[in-house]
């Protein structure tokens, strides 16, 4: 067993006061509960949420009503166990579930806990008081959200086992895609995760489209045979794909994966589109009998995402093109808010 030094009685992390403002300032350790260990960060993806409450204030309908350590993507080490004997060892690598369900506040289907109307999630502001995030270098996680890392499984490469796991729930409502021609609209760190995942799963041809050129270079690394650079309607329609993973989070978008959608094709929207009424040209997944079918975060599908990794089958150094230092952290979010310069961009809370 490893030892460690006492903790410190603040640490650096990242905090959203409110829109555009964000700051790296040292926030106080809070007293650990007897069902949490408590995580050295090693460290943390940006992801989409964060950067909506940077620069909005609000991700979609979770406002932002105080100030809110960031971040649900993130892995380190532990460096204290948890005082109830649950959970892994000092010393132990871990990834994080930052999922937190809330069984019986609504009915919803108890093997999709992903689905439960009260679930919190790490760095949410859906609720008041909000949850604070884990983009902090110590940070105190029940046990039951962390999950023991293969030695095999490099930390750097361990800090996408959260959006794979979302790409994975998408690629999996899809069902089997052996031998099927695929299609993802939009080349973010989720789609070009999702190329990665259906090139795992077999996909026979994946066609992946973008509006910009660096992310459609990185689907092609992790696996995508065609890429398509803004192509018009009538490129789109021409691809005739058998299963489609929408995850740009815009009209457009999802209008490009049902035009581009076989006849009976299924469409997986992850992407995440703003509230409210959308402009969609709906009638022709009517025609066309298709599958519109929503995909939302993950459940269990972390822990085969963990081994995926660790046994190599599933590529993904790719997708990550920037790495920061915590100190640098608003250069990092600047970055990663340029979706046509960067993929994941990483914050290192130990550099």
């Amino acid at each position: 067993m490893t030892d460690y030094p006492p903790l410190p009685a603040t640490a650096p992390a990242v905090v959203a006061h409110g829109k555009d403002d964000l700051r790296i300032e040292e926030v106080a350790l809070t007293p650990t509960r007897p069902d949490q260990a408590v995580i050295d960060i090693a460290y943390g993806g940006i992801c989409g949420s964060d950067l909506h409450y940077w620069l909005h204030g609000a991700a979609g309908e979770s406002i932002l009503k105080d100030p809110m350590v960031l971040g649900h993507e993130v892995v380190g080490t532990v460096v204290r166990a948890a005082a109830d004997g649950t959970g892994p060892d000092v010393g132990t690598s871990v990834a994080v579930h930052p999922a937190t369900p809330a069984p019986g506040a609504a009915k919803y289907p108890l093997d999709r806990p992903n689905l439960s109307p009260g679930c919190t999630y790490l760095g949410s502001a859906a609720r008041h008081p909000h949850t604070d995030g884990a983009f902090l270098r110590y940070a105190n996680l029940p046990t039951r959200m962390l999950r023991p890392l293969p030695e095999t499984l490099p930390l750097r490469r361990a800090a996408l086992v959260e959006p794979a796991s979302v790409a994975w729930h998408a690629v999996s409502r899809a069902g089997d895609v052996r031998g099927k021609t695929v299609l993802v609209v939009g080349c973010g760190p989720i789609g070009t995760l999702a190329v990665a995942v259906l090139k795992r799963a077999g996909a026979a041809h994946i066609t992946a489209v973008d509006m910009h050129e660096n992310p459609l270079q990185i689907a092609a690394a992790v696996g995508a045979d065609v890429l398509l650079q803004a192509p018009d309607a009538a490129t789109i329609a021409a691809v005739e794909a058998d299963v489609v993973i929408e995850s740009s989070g815009n009209h457009f978008g999802l209008a490009s994966a049902i035009n581009g959608a076989v006849r009976g094709g299924r469409v997986v929207m992850v992407g995440l589109l703003p509230s409210g009424e959308q402009p969609i040209a709906i009638s022709l997944a009517i025609t066309r009998e298709l599958e519109l079918l929503g995909s939302f975060r993950f459940n269990d599908e972390i822990d085969e995402v963990i081994d995926a990794l660790a046994d190599g089958t599933l590529s993904v150094d790719a997708v990550v093109t920037h790495e920061y230092a915590l100190k640098d952290g608003l250069e990092a979010f600047d970055t990663a808010r340029n979706s046509a310069l960067s993929g994941k961009v990483l914050l290192n809370f130990r550099a």
